[in-house]
């Protein structure tokens, strides 16, 4: 029976194609429960794969946190090889320093720099501002600088394939066809400028990319996309004979940046006819789930040549869910708005809330926007969860990661504080014990510290996309669990079989997180000033532009 969709849901959606109206829905989709989909396969174990994990993806699996991608040894492929005992081995782009930390905007490096020079815990003021934006852009110009003509502009021209061939901002098609060629003759053809007006490192992806991929050739030296370096990598076989299976987990993550492009940039535009044509697709925020699937099955057709033997797919997350796009629990009239609805009236970026959000020069997404976007990743995530059913179906070993269900799971506005939003499948996600017992206990809403401590958030970093370390951490246990399930072996430091389940260790892992275990004091005087100097100078705008 089809259903009703209420008429006041499709106010403001009058150029939303029909295909997206007809699959809008009140309760999201019900995540499947069992990542086998309940269907059982023999799985050939025969030899040792030559490559333990190989890794597709975007910015959660390249690692990206806090406005940057930096510190790769704690991106969630990292981290289960850590636990796997195959840290040596696996290969991931190396750190992305420099004076900024990261690539293309640090945003923890800038705050901790901020409250270091000129002690503004307690709030920026007009006095502050005009000896902190000098000091900002000479910071800014350093970082565009080492980026666009310094060390950050060099990538190695030779050596093996990463086993990590995520890219940060890649959709479906950059997985499917985007090398690190096409970077390069993005950059030639758009060489960087200094602009004064504009401090943001141009070509950043481009960047980011020849740090993946410029090592990822066939023998001949032409460039790999990701999953032809993938099919590379499982052609290698096994340990014994060559022969077989290469890779013996892969990872597919990729998917979010079909949507995502709409919260960052707080427009709607909905994928057409040019959603293959990497030169033209920019300006599409959200792909229609008929663009999607056509893209999926080419991404398939692709990885069913990769010699894995086991493959795990992850759905998208909900783009809401996320806290860099607020939820403002006003309606047009500015009243406020009765709880049970997982939406709010309107969504605007983060540095806006009830009392300075103004309706008229704010920029937003309304609920019945926001909605339709959500119910466009569902069809996603039943498209990807019908590849894992017909893939196990003719015998391959490849599960579900319900990405999707693990984050609804920790949305502390939607769920967590209005049990009447919650669907019936709903259950709150149960953290590691050393994170449950931190003080305040990690949440899904935005970071905020001060000088004494953090006051809330914890499990998203400061660009209130992408995870904190723990965060990350989490993401890793849920594919280990799911790897365990697959029979995949976990060894120790001493190359020792572990047994039993295989737990991160969350204790070390909090000390690795600097924002859990050092909380930069000045976040929330910077966060509050966040607002202002976006509308002086667009800095903070061009950055998440940027990150698309």
């Amino acid at each position: 029976m089809a259903t009703i969709i209420p008429p006041e849901w499709l106010v403001g959606l009058e150029n939303a194609p029909d295909e997206v109206k007809a699959v809008i829905t009140k309760e999201p989709r019900k995540p499947e429960s069992d990542p086998t989909l309940g269907i059982p396969v023999a799985v050939n174990q025969t030899g040792n794969p030559r490559h333990r994990l190989v890794t597709l993806g975007d910015s959660l699996t390249h690692g990206f946190q806090s406005g940057a991608i930096y510190n790769t040894s704690l991106s969630y492929p990292a981290l289960i090889a850590r636990e796997l005992g195959w840290q040596q081995q696996f290969r991931y782009p190396p750190i992305y320093s420099g004076p900024g930390n990261g690539l293309p905007l640090n945003l923890e490096k800038l705050v901790r720099e901020l409250g270091d020079r000129y002690q503004i815990e307690d709030g920026i003021n007009a006095i502050d501002a005009t000896v902190l934006l000098p000091w900002l852009r000479g910071f800014l110009d350093k970082v565009e600088d080492y980026w666009e003509r310094g060390e950050g502009s060099k990538a190695a021209e030779t050596g093996l394939i990463n086993h990590n061939l995520a890219v940060y901002g890649w959709d479906l098609r950059n997985t499917i066809a985007r090398t690190a060629q096409d970077a390069k003759d993005t950059i030639r053809q758009k060489p960087p400028k200094d602009d004064f007006l504009s401090e943001v490192p141009e070509n950043a992806q481009d960047v980011a990319t020849l740090r993946v991929l410029n090592t990822a050739r066939d023998s001949s030296g032409r460039a790999l996309s990701p999953v032809q370096a993938a099919i590379a990598l499982g052609n290698e076989g096994t340990v014994e004979t060559s022969q077989g299976d290469g890779i013996e987990t892969l990872i597919i993550l990729i998917g979010a940046n079909n949507a995502l492009g709409s919260i960052l940039t707080f427009n709607v535009v909905w994928s057409g006819d040019e959603y293959m044509d990497m030169s033209k697709n920019d300006k599409y925020t959200v792909w229609r789930p008929s663009h999607f699937k056509a893209e999926l099955d080419r991404l398939v057709n692709d990885v069913k040549k990769i010699k894995a033997r086991h493959v795990i797919w992850g759905t998208v997350p909900h783009v809401t869910i996320v806290p860099f796009a607020r939820g403002i629990n006003k309606d047009a009239k500015g009243q406020k708005v009765q709880p049970g609805s997982r939406y709010y009236p309107i969504y605007a970026p983060f540095w806006y809330d009830e009392e300075n959000f103004s309706a008229k020069r704010s920029p937003k997404l309304t609920e019945n926007q926001v909605r339709a976007i959500d119910s466009v990743i569902d069809q996603y995530n039943y498209a990807i969860a019908d590849v894992v059913r017909q893939a196990r179906q003719q015998g391959r070993d490849w599960y579900v990661f319900e990405t999707v269900g693990l984050l609804d799971r920790l949305a502390q506005r939607r769920y967590i504080e209005d049990p009447a939003a919650r669907p019936d499948w709903w259950k709150p996600y149960p953290l590691p014990a050393p994170l449950n017992a931190l003080n305040p206990k990690p949440t899904s809403e935005f970071f905020v510290a001060n000088q004494k401590g953090r006051k809330k958030g914890g499990l998203f970093s400061l660009d209130g996309i992408h995870p904190t370390t723990i965060g990350y951490g989490i993401m890793a246990q849920e594919f280990i669990d799911i790897m365990q399930r697959a029979g995949v072996k976990f060894y120790d430091a001493n190359g020792a079989e572990r047994t039993g389940p295989v737990a991160i260790d969350f204790n070390h892992l909090i000390r690795e997180d600097s924002l859990i275990s050092n909380p930069p004091p000045a976040a929330e005087a910077v966060i509050n000033f966040v607002g202002w100097l976006d509308s002086m100078t667009g800095i903070i705008s061009q950055l998440y532009r940027s990150s698309i």
